[in-house]
């Protein structure tokens, strides 16, 4: 039986390089994340959890350490292998939805399996269970332009599931919506979680943040906390935010 851990991070660095001002977003971070674990990321602005994420996500490189995605080195792939691993066994939602507007809802969700060179024969079905299951399955002939919010990033997780990810990568994904709306969010980030899916938030929200089952926070580039959301808290959290 494999035991390892989906993501495994060893002493994490990341420097940037701007005209010669160096400025260090990660130090030395290090952390194991299991398959199925709903992870969320916090910290203040420049306390490099969008930094974390970009490199967990395959869309940038560390400066030092190591990272494995399923036991797979990571820093040893090229560029055009990490953009196949990552349509491949990542989704991403976005706080700004990033749905391209002249196109219909249908369309937005198969765009990763263009990208993956898909056959195409299984792709009607492949995005109408991903459409299912956020619930937004009468929208599929709509213009995004002609969503509302939430519906957009209905739409948004729904690509994000439709080539079946090994995790999914939530950066701010209540941050453009009201309490309400974004409480049906995270409840369907919940419900994918407890159907399996790895969820990795990334917010600078306690309330969003209490959503998920452990939290790793971040200030100046390191971890300062790395706790279980014990389920007195996430029940507050909750009831809190239908309030609002």
């Amino acid at each position: 039986m494999d035991n390892r851990p989906l993501i495994q991070v060893v002493d994490l660095s990341k420097t940037y390089d701007n005209e010669g001002v160096k400025t260090q977003a990660l130090r030395g971070v290090a952390f194991n994340i299991e398959k199925g674990e709903f992870v969320s990321i916090m910290g203040p602005s420049g306390s490099g959890k969008s930094t974390l994420m970009h490199i967990l996500g395959l869309l940038d490189r560390p400066t030092d350490g190591k990272y494995y995605l399923d036991g797979q080195d990571i820093l040893s792939l090229e560029d055009n292998q990490l953009a196949q691993l990552r349509n491949k066994k990542i989704g991403f939602i976005f706080q700004a939805f990033n749905l391209l507007p002249r196109t219909t809802v249908f369309e937005n969700v198969e765009l990763p399996l263009i990208y993956d060179k898909s056959s195409g024969i299984n792709n009607r079905d492949r995005v109408m269970a991903a459409l299912r299951a956020v619930g937004i399955e009468n929208r599929k002939d709509y213009f995004s332009n002609q969503l509302s919010g939430g519906e957009k990033q209905r739409v948004a997780i729904a690509r994000a599931l439709v080539n079946d990810p090994e995790v999914i990568f939530a950066d701010e994904p209540t941050g453009n919506l009201d309490s309400k709306t974004g409480v049906q969010v995270m409840e369907i980030l919940e419900d994918l979680n407890k159907h399996g899916h790895t969820i990795i938030l990334v917010t600078h929200e306690t309330i969003t943040a209490s959503y998920a089952k452990r939290i790793i926070k971040l200030l100046d580039g390191k971890i300062v906390s790395d706790k279980e959301v014990s389920e007195k808290r996430r029940m507050y959290a909750e009831k809190r935010k239908k309030i609002k």
